[in-house]
């Protein structure tokens, strides 16, 4: 109606000779295309459909981490879909603010497994400490460490937990310093035969997270976890002692030589090789040292 009005009589003003003063008429501002983007993130945020959340979330980590997305992201944390947390981890690092490692420690404490051992992975890509300490926790469950960030009870459900492998694969990109040694290979076929495995446990991928770290607690954890019930807990557990590249450790592989489960036996035999390998060069290495001198 009050269109109506203003345009009747911009044309009686126009018959009279007369122009109106701008403010006698409505202004309408057509949004704009910034306006229009942050209007379907926001929707997309909070609709009922989770994946929609998700895809919204996904779409979160391709802006830069300034207000109000930076915001939005955070509070997706708490959404009630373990998978929109899950890509809400997952974009989090991706951005690497500087409000990032407080927003994960925050998932950290997530009653879901798969919430807390995603941010742990996280935090542990970032070189967040509290991040290696609770991958040290899952990885050794109940024994030879203690951890003031998992409790007793947490370390026991991620221990049972099935990997999101395309976080796990990330986080191993991402973080790993994995120096290969010429000749040797890099492990990756038997890195994915272990992931590919609908039984992997969290245990297991978080053995192969961890298979250079030089920790003394992550071998001590690592030497413990190759007498462990779970097979793949155990060849995660020798993959990751092949790939120290330590010879000293070729003698823990020889009990493994004799395991139930084929795919522990034939990566503890791979890894006995390896590492002998290594041993053997080491007086030709010294030798040709010594000689260019």
């Amino acid at each position: 109606m009050r269109t109506f009005f203003a345009s009747a009589l911009l044309s009686l003003c126009i018959v009279f000779g007369q122009t109106p003063e701008p403010a006698s008429l409505p202004i309408t501002v057509a949004p704009s295309q910034q306006d229009r983007a942050r209007a379907f993130l926001d929707d997309s945020l909070r609709d009922k459909n989770p994946d929609n959340r998700k895809h919204a979330v996904q779409a979160l980590g391709l802006v830069s981490p300034v207000e109000p997305y930076l915001s939005q992201l955070e509070a997706m944390l708490d959404d009630k879909d373990v998978e929109v947390r899950l890509a809400t981890i997952t974009s989090l690092m991706d951005l690497k603010n500087e409000r990032t490692v407080s927003a994960l420690r925050r998932a950290l404490d997530s009653d879901v497994p798969e919430v807390s051992f995603a941010a742990a992975k996280a935090l542990w890509t970032l070189n967040d400490p509290v991040g290696h300490e609770a991958l040290l926790a899952v990885l050794s469950g109940e024994t030879k460490t203690s951890s003031g960030f998992i409790t007793r009870q947490k370390r026991e459900a991620l221990r049972m937990l099935h990997t999101p492998k395309t976080l796990f694969l990330f986080a191993l990109q991402q973080g790993a310093n994995f120096a290969p040694v010429p000749g040797l290979g890099a492990g990756v076929s038997s890195l994915q035969g272990i992931l590919s495995d609908q039984g992997v446990s969290g245990r297991a991928a978080t053995a192969l997270l961890l298979s250079t770290d030089r920790d003394p607690q992550v071998l001590l954890a690592l030497e413990d976890a190759l007498t462990d019930k779970d097979w793949s807990v155990r060849a995660a557990a020798v993959h990751a002692i092949a790939l120290r590249n330590d010879p000293a450790l070729e003698k823990d592989l020889l009990p493994l030589f004799e395991d139930k489960k084929e795919a522990v036996r034939v990566r503890a035999a791979a890894g006995y090789l390896r590492l002998e390998s290594i041993e053997s060069a080491r007086p030709k290495l010294a030798l040709r040292h010594h000689a260019k001198k």
